[in-house]
């Protein structure tokens, strides 16, 4: 007779989820028993690692992803990382062990006390199954559950002396659609608005990106004649760069975002929050006299914008229909964003100088993994993203996440044959987060490149405290930490650059290698402004 776990992994062979990120532990070990030979199980030295890099080789496959954690304690190693999750719309299938269920009501060692509730509000779904022949059908729930919008992770407690009782009949495989069409009638409304207006402009979020919709939102720009900036923070990239339309990210906080709207009579924002503020600066949400409209997938981020009119839709369906009801406008272009100016040469570097830099040497097809707070506009601003797919971070403004992202993100572009060249770019301070990553990178022998910029601090909170006048916090500086060392005991090729002119050379040997290789690249110590 078929057990609960044969008829799991029969499942889970189709759909597609062979692939298991975790750290195993005594709770999850009847589940990982005689691990199938046409399963793959990466191993991460960290909870927060294993999550982390689920969500990276999600994205990147355009996949849901498995990721099993151990119980409550390996739940809460991983739950930072389950946030970003959250906020990154990524669809995780959670499962945990959970203790003996003869032994549950004794709360022994490793039980977890009402599982369900531990990673809410942070999951679409959790459940803990009355029985133990539910799991199969469970799973297939919250499979179903992940990948509808807004996609997102979902959690399964599961006893570990589930594993071995006989199954019911396997539950049917089910398909459900993962994209919707705006309401026409609604879609008519937004169009009428925006052929009426006299200086539209777009704002592009992550979910553009997520829906395949860059020639969707470029045709729509250019049928508008409009100016496109990035919503604040965005954890993908939805528009071109490159684009003589692109105008940049826009600031990420009240006042100066309204300032940069101005002069614009509509406003269309799609696929992002409206918006996502931080620091707290006062002013108008928008400018007077300016409309928004805003396309989200879902209602939750429609219910909270505090301004504008919202459609519920597929962003990159959305766009495409809009193109089709708009005509063409005989406005001229926005005028093309401003270039920078070339960077000072100065030692040690600026991050200007350095991601000026690496922007030459920038891989046509190159990913681009970014957890790097404090220089983030430099790389921005250096760095134009110019293809789809291309460009990661996390939404929820956690850190610990870019570099087993990476590590998911290297993994998937090896997995689905397309090997386009991945460059983690993770600040001194953020690195250490999720340093473990490392090992799996090197174990799994991927030609993942990280560079970090080393300013010795945490400079990012320098800014903040400077902004809010908060002078005297401690725990602010690095000192003494080795970067090289660390990355050459995880297995990882290291060597530091000393100057801007030596990074070409170190990239391109990097993308070569037969395994990771870090970057440590000392920086200047001036801390830039936050706004």
């Amino acid at each position: 007779m078929a057990t609960v776990r044969d008829t799991t992994y029969d499942l889970l062979r189709a759909l597609g989820l062979t692939t298991v990120f975790g750290n195993p532990g005594s709770t999850e070990e009847p589940f990982l028993t005689d691990f199938p030979d046409d399963f793959h199980y990466v191993l991460a030295l960290h909870e927060a690692s294993a999550v982390g890099m689920a969500d990276g080789y999600a994205q990147a496959t355009g996949q849901p992803a498995h990721v099993n954690l151990h119980t409550a304690p390996g739940t809460g190693n991983g739950m930072g990382n389950l946030v970003t999750a959250w906020h990154n719309r990524t669809p995780l299938i959670v499962t945990a062990g959970q203790q003996n269920r003869e032994m549950l009501l004794i709360e022994p060692r490793l039980a977890s006390r009402r599982a369900p509730e531990l990673p809410q509000p942070y999951v679409k779904w959790s459940h803990e199954p009355v029985r133990a022949q539910d799991i199969p059908a469970a799973l297939m729930r919250a499979y179903a559950t992940a990948v509808q919008p807004p996609a997102g992770p979902v959690y399964l407690s599961l006893p570990l002396d589930d594993w071995s009782r006989p199954a019911d009949p396997p539950p049917p495989v089910r398909t459900v659609a993962t994209r919707y069409a705006p309401d026409p009638q609604r879609l008519s409304e937004f169009a009428a608005v925006l052929a009426a207006s006299r200086a539209p402009a777009l704002v592009l979020g992550a979910a553009v990106d997520r829906s395949g919709g860059w020639p969707a939102a470029v045709a729509l720009a250019e049928r508008l004649a409009a100016p496109v900036w990035s919503a604040p923070a965005p954890e993908r990239a939805g528009f071109p760069e490159d684009h003589p339309h692109y105008q940049g990210v826009l600031p990420f906080a009240i006042g100066p975002l309204a300032e940069a709207l101005r002069g614009r009579d509509t406003v269309l924002v799609v696929g992002a929050p409206v918006f996502r503020y931080y620091p707290h600066v006062p002013g108008d949400h928008l400018p007077d006299g300016t409309r928004l409209l805003h396309v989200t997938d879902d209602p939750d981020e429609a219910a909270r914008a505090p301004v504008g009119d919202s459609a519920l839709g597929d962003a990159g369906l959305t766009l495409a229909a809009l193109v089709d009801l708009l005509p063409a406008t005989d406005r001229p272009p926005p005028p093309p964003r401003a270039e920078p100016a070339p960077p000072p040469e100065e030692q040690p570097p600026s991050a200007d100088t350095l991601f000026a830099a690496l922007a030459r040497h920038w891989p046509p097809d190159g990913v681009l993994v970014q957890e790097t707070p404090s220089n983030l506009p430099a790389l921005r601003r250096r760095l134009r993203i110019t293809r789809p797919a291309s460009y990661f971070t996390m939404a929820s403004g956690g850190l610990g996440y870019g570099l087993p992202a990476a590590v998911g993100i290297a993994l998937a572009e090896r997995d689905t044959g397309r090997h386009r060249p991945v460059v983690a770019v993770i600040g001194d301070g953020s690195f250490h987060y999720s340093v473990q990553a490392l090992w799996t990178a090197a174990r799994l022998r991927l030609p993942l490149v990280v560079v970090v910029p080393v300013n010795q601090q945490y400079a990012i909170l320098k800014a903040f405290a400077e902004f809010k006048h908060t002078p005297g916090v401690p725990g602010l500086d690095l000192p003494g930490v080795d970067v090289t060392a660390l990355a050459r005991g995880y297995g990882c090729a290291a060597q530091v650059v000393g100057t801007p002119d030596q990074l070409g050379d170190a990239l391109a040997a990097g993308l070569r290698a037969d395994g990771p290789t870090v970057l440590p690249v000392p920086i200047s110590t001036d801390v830039p402004a936050i706004l």
